[in-house]
């Protein structure tokens, strides 16, 4: 399953626009991988920075601001499609998704987009039309992929919360499907639920038990 998530915006005029993008939830067991992208507004919000840096009172100031003044979308690709394709492959696809998302925004396409990393998506996804720029370290160095990070972190960690609620063994209101002890604890004590990765090894692993 995918989905894409974004909100129209006022026209950029006629410049060309300079899209970051980044994801969240590469690592963990269990949950989505989600990716942002986001066109800055002028003047651009105070504080944007690389998420994992920001405490999670900045990052909760600064997500609703983002998505209210800039454009954006967002692209989420679930566990299973990530079983099914590899989580490589899913994080490109989220990438592509929200990417599109934050064009029909627009109404037009960015000139160019700053991807987190040392990898993109052109020639690794049919889908993706757009001049992309890998810069490793990114979401600290280029505010509109700081940007994205808030985002995409922010939609995640919502995903994973209310997900607890539905699956109160695993802990994921504190650690949002990462595998921390207690999670590996709850799994070899429940097993894994549907949101789990099945392909990730701890979690193959508590399945052969």
């Amino acid at each position: 399953m995918v989905i894409l998530s974004g909100t129209p915006h006022p026209d950029f005029g006629s410049a060309s626009l300079v899209a970051g993008v980044d994801e969240a939830g590469r690592g963990p067991l269990a949950g989505p991988v989600v990716a942002a992208a986001v066109v800055l507004c002028e003047p651009c919000p105070q504080g944007i920075g690389d998420s994992k840096k920001l405490s999670a009172k900045a990052r909760a100031r600064l997500d609703p601001v983002v998505r209210e003044r800039c454009a954006w979308g967002v692209g989420i690709v679930s566990p299973e499609e990530i079983d099914r394709i590899n989580i490589f492959a899913a994080t490109m696809l989220a990438m592509t998704l929200a990417t599109s998302r934050l064009a029909e925004a627009l109404g037009r396409d960015p000139g160019e987009v700053l991807i987190d990393g040392n990898k993109t998506p052109a020639g690794r996804q049919a889908e993706w039309r757009w001049p992309a720029r890998a810069i490793v370290g990114g979401d600290g160095l280029e505010p509109a992929i700081g940007a994205a990070s808030i985002v995409a972190k922010e939609w995640r960690d919502r995903l994973m919360l209310d997900a607890a609620r539905k699956y109160p063994h695993y802990g994921w209101e504190r650690n949002k499907g990462y595998g921390t002890k207690d999670h590996i604890a709850a799994l070899r004590e429940y097993g894994p639920c549907p949101l789990h990765r099945r392909s990730f090894a701890p979690v193959a692993q508590m399945m052969l038990i």
